[in-house]
């Protein structure tokens, strides 16, 4: 291998990099693509509407819980999507 061929090698690695990390910002920023949400949203605000009615009254309590909480109860608090079965796999068409 020549000196010349190993050159232009040299010349593309930071060049490359360069690009590459150009390309990747551009990819993930997506800067000229963002939405200015203050600017570009027309929001129509309405009176608050409600009221706020004191239901009971708690005091000196020491409960380090809060009554009813599913904490260690995980599989109770994830709702799993169904799986399609093997019979829908052909599309309903039976």
């Amino acid at each position: 291998m020549s000196d010349e061929s190993g050159l232009w090698l040299l010349l593309v690695g930071p060049s490359g990099a360069t690009a590459l990390y150009w390309a990747l910002y551009r990819f993930y920023r997506n800067t000229d693509k963002s939405h200015a949400f203050e600017r570009e949203t027309d929001i129509d605000a309405k009176p608050v509407t409600g009221s706020d009615v004191k239901i009971r009254k708690i005091t000196g309590t020491q409960a380090t819980r809060i009554q009813g909480d599913n904490v260690r109860a995980y599989r109770a608090r994830v709702q799993r999507v169904a799986s399609p079965t093997p019979d829908d796999a052909d599309g309903g068409a039976s």
